[in-house]
């Protein structure tokens, strides 16, 4: 386990530091350049949706989407954040007090 640790701290080290010395190094085309954005949004957006809806590989309830849309559509209305993290914590909490899973 100790070795997995290091090993990807070396490697994520590797990556922090490749970046700025390959700054001027490396051009990327218009269509790379797209297409890593799109790829970065992507793999943010699957990540918020396993983390909303799952839980130990289970379906988590309805308690937790309730929350986290609660919570986007504060952050897409721009309230700041506190009121954006207490608004979708006390809705999820207030189902699950409700009995909602």
């Amino acid at each position: 386990m100790i070795v997995a640790v290091l090993v990807l701290a070396a490697g994520t080290y590797g990556f922090r530091v490749a970046g700025p010395l390959l700054r001027d190094r490396l051009t990327l085309s218009d269509t790379a350049k797209r297409y890593m954005t799109v790829a970065a949004t992507t793999l943010v957006f699957a990540l918020v949706v396993t983390a909303t809806f799952l839980e130990a590989g289970e379906f988590a309830g309805w308690a937790r989407p309730a929350g986290v849309a609660v919570g986007g559509v504060l952050a897409w209305r721009k309230a700041p954040f506190v009121v954006v993290v207490v608004a979708a914590a006390a809705t999820a909490a207030g189902l699950r007090l409700l009995g909602v899973p």
